[in-house]
């Protein structure tokens, strides 16, 4: 009950700063769509019929990569607001613990990304006319488990905001570092199938373009998706926990 009430006033704090604030919610979401407008018809405009041939995979990684950044950077613009606000002290005072408030926080941002994921892909569908195989049953699970390595880096800045405040300029280096995770050639060189994002990119590239069901892939396949997924989950969220010890030893908490 108490965790079910921890994730009923956290969906609502975050409806709240998305509804509130609706021109910074809508900037986020056109400027995502211009800039795979921009993509889209300038490769038309440079490279003509041949854009057709990657169309499909620029479509499908574009996705991915909409979700993955909201779902990384969530946290850390989480917490860089409550350091804004004054209130980050008080998380630690609630009786849930400040590691399970941050991390259904977490899930919440998940859910976020998921909606701006959702309505990025069906603007790109509209606008190219392309068409795709969309099978919840399939997506669903597969985008989950692969943002659940994007949560792990998220983790990981989450903690390095703890300390070290300003890391906006980092998140640009990051994103750089997603578009070549999510493009990363997993079966011509299979150890790049361990980094975040590369076989969750692969398998949905598969899925959508392809029309590959989850039941069709092979279990190595699912197993290393879902061992990347935990793996840097927990290992991201040691660290935080980590990091926020040593903000409080340090007396920097709610500072910024």
């Amino acid at each position: 009950m108490r965790t079910t009430v921890l994730v009923s006033a956290i969906a609502r704090k975050q409806l709240i700063l998305l509804t509130r604030y609706p021109l910074n919610t809508a900037s986020q979401l056109v400027g995502l769509y211009i800039f795979f407008a921009l993509l889209f018809f300038g490769g038309q405009a440079i490279g003509g019929p041949a854009i057709g041939e990657s169309l499909s995979g620029l479509i499908v990684g574009f996705f991915l990569f909409t979700m993955s950044v909201t779902a990384y950077a969530g946290l850390s613009w989480a917490l860089t607001r409550e350091a804004q606000w004054g209130t980050l002290e008080q998380l630690y005072m609630s009786p849930y613990g400040f590691g399970r408030v941050m991390a259904v926080t977490v899930g919440v941002n998940l859910l976020v990304s998921l909606a701006y994921g959702g309505f990025i892909l069906a603007s790109m569908l509209l606008t190219t006319g392309r068409t795709l195989t969309v099978d919840p049953l399939t997506i669903v699970p597969l985008v989950v488990l692969t943002l659940g390595s994007a949560i792990g880096v998220g983790f990981v800045f989450g903690g390095l905001a703890l300390v070290y405040k300003r890391i906006e300029n980092i998140f640009q280096l990051v994103q750089f570092g997603f578009i070549l995770l999510i493009a990363a050639p997993v079966d011509a060189y299979p150890f790049l199938r361990v980094f975040p994002l590369a076989q969750g990119g692969n398998l949905l590239q598969r899925a959508m373009r392809d029309g590959v069901h989850l039941w069709e892939f092979a279990p190595t396949e699912l197993f290393v998706l879902v061992a990347t997924a935990v793996g840097y989950t927990v290992l991201g969220y040691l660290f935080f926990q980590r990091s926020s010890d040593k903000a409080r030893r340090d007396g920097v908490l709610g500072h910024y």
